[in-house]
């Protein structure tokens, strides 16, 4: 009974997390859309106060991504795959969960937006902190997102819904073009992910649904249409 509780505990931590996640990444941009209006967005308040959402943002990821590779269900080549589009995920976030902290830190260590940007220059200058912290390994986080997402509408169609790839897409697009349109791009993502949480196992045990084996995929067709600075 005990182990039985603690399941449901974790896939309930795990179910929330599909929430959270988009939903801390939405408030995040939008803190620092008040604070670009209000002030120079330097260190300071506003600037804590979003990376600090940004952060817990990102550490929700991890049990998305984690949820959505149990939620796969599939073994060989396929699970290849899953693992790799996962591991590719976390890293990503890693990354970017390394990026967040240095902004925290540096906005600490600063009185003014010049200073910062000095600082931020001496860090970048570091031998493989752009490509590590910033640029190339960051965006595995979000190919790693978009690859689990898709390859779960093909594999767990009784889960996933058809659009959910293209939703997520929408969203990595928006946030690439601009962090001022990260929020709208975190409704997308959150749009996207929501559905997906009745695939998690023991969510679905406890609501009294089926799991979703992978055999069970074909009958349930019959009834689908078709889920920084």
């Amino acid at each position: 009974m005990r182990m039985q509780t603690m399941t449901v505990r974790q896939s309930e931590t795990v179910g929330g997390a599909f929430i959270a996640g988009p939903a801390l990444m939405a408030g995040y941009g939008m803190v620092r859309l008040a604070g670009r209006a209000v002030s120079d967005y330097g260190p300071g308040a506003w600037w804590t106060v979003a990376h600090v959402l940004s952060l817990a943002g990102l550490l929700a990821f991890v049990p998305v991504l984690l949820g959505l590779r149990r939620t796969a269900g599939v073994r060989g080549g396929k699970r290849v795959a899953v693992e790799a589009a996962t591991w590719a995920g976390l890293l990503g976030a890693a990354a970017l969960v390394v990026q967040a902290v240095i902004d925290l830190a540096v906005g600490f260590l600063t009185v003014d937006k010049p200073a910062m940007n000095d600082m931020f220059g001496r860090v970048q200058d570091v031998s493989g902190v752009m490509p590590l912290v910033y640029t190339v390994v960051p965006m595995l986080f979000w190919l790693g997102l978009l690859a689990l997402v898709t390859l779960l509408a093909f594999l767990r169609r009784d889960v996933v819904k058809g659009w959910a790839p293209v939703l997520v897409l929408a969203g990595i697009v928006l946030a690439a073009m601009s962090l001022d349109l990260l929020a709208v791009g975190a409704v997308c993502l959150g749009t996207a992910l929501l559905p997906m949480r009745r695939g998690l196992p023991e969510v679905g045990e406890r609501l009294g649904r089926p799991q979703g084996r992978p055999g069970a995929a074909r009958s349930a067709e019959q009834s689908f249409s078709g889920t920084a600075q």
